[in-house]
């Protein structure tokens, strides 16, 4: 009997301290900055809410009409874990007490990589109008990731904002990943969220874990340094963060050398250093050039100044005639008659190249004045000063470093559930071929490892066309790279968009973003949603020796292999006895076989196609998917 009652006042007394636990008042909590109106959460995972808090105080969230409620641990850290939903919103979500409207659960997409993932939609991208035109997709949303590093794993990032579809905020969303995520809610039908955490120009180790790399040896000194010496890196990024503010404070301020008077036409530039464009590039720091030219009229005046590395204040005759972003293309153009006079001009051009502290200006052939059609050669002497202005501090690419990217920009967000992952990215490990294959594996095992919900679909873009046109290359950086990003598709739930047709010899940065993200799209219809599709171009399955010839079997050729120019598939090279490689002609003699020889070569050992880094291509299947680069010995 008084056991029982002792019993009956325990569970009156645990009651009555949970009751007195839930009326404690809810203090204030800190959620990453992902956690906003607008937000696009994964469907059929379960739902992750976190962040941090006083210790020991309560967290009551309610969403859905679901309630969890859990306690701030001694870190100060806190989370909480809703039931799995299918697509659907809008949605509000309370943390004690913070609203978070309209709220999306669908699909999430995290798009990495560097420049070529990077770029908006508003840097001269193919088909931009068109775009605009039908760009109001409230259910398709980005968060933008600014750029950060840190030599430790940071809880949330520097920024960023959950924004829709519409004409305005598309113009600065990833280009790719917008014609992928619009095809993606199209055909799906549900809420898109695309998580950009990309930075042009960086490597992969970068955005792997310095933990992951010290056993790899091109990069275990680095990785090492890194892990071992964290006091050192947490206050060197500081300080490297610093320098860089002030340098962009200088970069944006050409009223420091406005206000000397250089850009006007009376001033004494005597004492300035006499260069010779474009043969004495590069220069240093903030770079001013003054150069004067003779006109007889001032309608229908063109300026090309051939090459700007990177930023450019152009003036004309004291006034300021255009800004040029590091983004921007050089082009010629009219300059205003009203800024022009007959007889001696002045142009005045101020140049910041952030990227290497190197500014350029002109090109040979293309760097003049015009006037009915006659060219006036700025080629020559200039006047040159890179002390105008307060030297640039030196700040160190230490985002590039083992962990540093992954630090910042995916650690933060990998409690976050997503579907997959799109990436674009290569051209910085070019010139370490050799070590990508292990390097970007590493990678994707890193990150899939961290979110911990399995191999989740991670989908990639293999290097487009770039450079000089060659025929034949079998030293090609670039191609070796593309070799390397094929052998990942090895990994399970990867797929690869080949873009070897898309590309600008003379840019980095081809336009053609529109096939990019619809090509992504094609590989992530097989891979994350499992559909019975033909979601890569044409791609070797053997090679075999017929007399003199070689025959090509292909897989994914959809109904047939085809040209898309000519009669002759181009794009092939065949290795002899002698060890040198030779163009070969090529002729589709199947639906999924292509015959390739060269008469001069009678007992050919390699086949390779595509293998250059701007190689000349017209083989696809019948998804107008080109087919994929290959190197294969012949038996």
């Amino acid at each position: 009997m008084l056991n029982s009652i002792f019993k009956t006042t325990l569970i009156l007394f645990a009651v009555a301290t949970f009751s007195c636990q839930s009326n404690e008042p809810l203090t204030e909590v800190y959620m990453p900055k992902f956690f906003a109106d607008h937000m696009v959460l994964q469907r059929n995972q379960p739902i992750r809410v976190w962040g941090d808090g006083t210790p020991g105080k309560r967290v009551l969230a309610k969403f859905n009409n679901q309630e969890k409620e859990t306690e701030i641990d001694d870190a100060g850290f806190w989370m909480v874990e809703f039931d799995p939903m299918p697509a659907s919103g809008p949605f509000e979500l309370d943390v004690n007490g913070k609203k978070i409207r309209d709220v999306q659960v669908g699909d999430v997409w995290v798009a990495g990589g560097q420049s070529n993932m990077e770029w908006v939609m508003s840097a001269q991208v193919e088909g931009l109008q068109e775009e605009i035109a039908d760009s109001d997709y409230s259910l398709i949303r980005f968060f933008k990731i600014p750029h950060d590093y840190d030599a430790v794993k940071k809880n949330d990032v520097r920024g960023g904002e959950w924004r829709m579809a519409n004409a305005d905020n598309i113009l600065n969303f990833s280009a790719v990943a917008w014609f992928f995520a619009k095809r993606n809610h199209l055909e799906k039908g549900v809420p898109i969220g695309i998580i950009e955490s990309n930075w042009g120009g960086t490597p992969a180790e970068g955005w792997t874990a310095s933990s992951k790399l010290i056993d790899f040896p091109p990069y275990s000194e680095k990785a090492k340094d890194v892990e071992e010496r964290k006091e050192y890196w947490i206050q060197e990024v500081i300080d490297n963060k610093l320098r860089e503010l002030k340098r962009n404070e200088l970069v944006a301020a050409p009223q420091n050398g406005e206000i000397k008077g250089v850009v006007n036409t009376n001033f004494d530039d005597s004492d300035w250093q006499t260069v010779n464009l474009p043969r004495d590039n590069p220069f240093s720091d903030i770079a001013w050039f003054r150069k004067k030219f003779t006109l007889t009229e001032t309608e229908n005046i063109t300026l090309n100044l051939g090459d700007i590395q990177q930023m450019a204040y152009i003036y004309l005759n004291g006034g300021r005639l255009l800004v040029k972003d590091y983004g921007d293309a050089v082009k010629e153009f009219t300059l205003p008659a009203g800024m022009l006079v007959k007889g001696e001009n002045l142009l005045v051009v101020r140049i910041v190249n952030t990227w290497n502290n190197s500014p350029v200006l002109g090109k040979s052939g293309e760097f003049f004045i015009k006037s009915r059609g006659k060219k006036i050669s700025l080629e020559g002497e200039w006047k040159y000063n890179n002390k105008v202005e307060e030297e640039i501090p030196k700040v160190e690419w230490y985002n590039w470093l083992p962990g540093m990217m992954y630090n910042a920009m995916i650690a933060p967000i990998v409690k976050y559930p997503i579907k997959g992952v799109i990436w674009y990215q290569g051209e910085s490990n070019a010139g370490e071929h050799q070590y990508y294959k292990q390097l970007f594996g590493t990678m994707i095992q890193n990150w899939r490892e961290a979110w911990g919900i399995g191999d989740f679909p991670f989908l990639f873009v293999q290097l487009a066309n770039f450079m000089e046109r060659k025929d034949v290359q079998p030293d090609s950086d670039w191609a070796f790279l593309r070799e390397a990003q094929t052998q990942i598709l090895e990994l399970p739930n990867t797929g690869m968009a080949v873009t070897i047709d898309v590309g600008n010899a003379g840019d980095i940065h081809p336009r053609n973003k529109k096939d990019v993200g619809h090509r992504l799209w094609q590989a992530a219809k097989k891979v994350a949603y499992e559909e019975e599709v033909v979601h890569a171009g044409p791609t070797v399955s053997k090679a075999e020796k017929k007399g003199d010839k070689v025959i090509i079997t292909f897989d994914f050729v959809g109904d047939s292999l085809k040209l898309t120019s000519g009669t002759e598939v181009l794009g092939f090279i065949l290795k002899g006895e002698d060890g040198d490689f030779e163009s070969a002609k090529g002729n589709i003699i199947g639906p999924n076989q292509v015959e390739v020889y060269n008469a001069a070569i009678k007992n050919p050992t390699e086949i390779r196609y595509a293998w250059a880094d701007n190689p000349e291509v017209n083989l696809y299947n019948s998804l107008d998917l080109p087919a994929v680069p290959f190197r294969q010995k012949i038996q």
